[in-house]
């Protein structure tokens, strides 16, 4: 995989750039973008650059995390706190992504998409109000384990974190889940999943693969 050096304005702009010459693949009027990523790699900040820069070129975008569709801390615990194969697989929501982000951005749906479901803190669901998309907007989904889902994403970008540089940027109480990261390098290989690959060992300093050639 080769990288070149980028900055996050000019990796934005390119982004951005590209997607108003994206079309849906579904034949649908809005698209979908996954900014894939552990958290330590930090993916909220690119989605809502993304977001930014997307509105200053007249497309409306609406910017999703995954930290809002949790499930609730019964499940999520229910193997302990700190258990690695449980947050690889039923610590988020994915059904209620589907239905409540995805479904709604298909040709002829509503385009009310749910910036959030369940608040973690309070372990209670947030009550938000959908958000409406209306055609030609974007929507920028964001978080961990994104690849590999099935998503109906028309274009993905992952953010990548070599495995030193993950154990490094991962806060002591949290290197639990690492072991939930190298399993989805190996079931996934998100790397070679994405269309997009940016380098984010040193998050001041990405790197990245370029964008893939058109109609990939």
């Amino acid at each position: 995989m080769r990288l070149e050096a980028i900055t996050w304005e000019r990796l934005t702009d390119a982004l951005a750039d590209r997607l108003l010459k994206t079309g849906p693949r579904d034949g649908g009027s809005r698209l979908r973008v996954g900014l894939d990523g552990a958290p330590a790699a930090g993916t909220g900040r690119p989605a809502d650059a993304l977001g930014h820069a997307l509105r200053l070129r007249g497309r409306p975008s609406a910017v999703v995390s995954t930290e809002g569709f949790l499930r609730p801390a019964s499940l999520r615990y229910e193997y302990g706190r700190q258990d690695p194969d449980a947050y690889y697989g039923r610590w988020y929501d994915t059904g209620a992504l589907w239905r409540e982000v995805f479904a709604p951005l298909d040709p002829g749906g509503s385009g009310r998409v749910l910036p959030d479901l369940w608040d973690p803190a309070t372990d209670r669901a947030t009550r938000s109000e959908p958000v409406e998309l209306p055609p030609g907007g974007v929507l920028l989904l964001h978080g961990p384990l994104l690849l590999g889902q099935w998503f109906p994403f028309d274009l993905t970008v992952h953010l990548d974190v070599s495995p030193g540089a993950l154990h490094r940027l991962t806060p002591p109480a949290d290197r639990w889940t690492l072991p939930a990261f190298e399993r989805y390098a190996a079931d996934t290989d998100p790397r070679a999943a994405a269309d997009v690959v940016v380098r984010a060992d040193r998050p001041d300093h990405p790197a990245w693969t370029g964008l893939p050639d058109a109609g990939r």
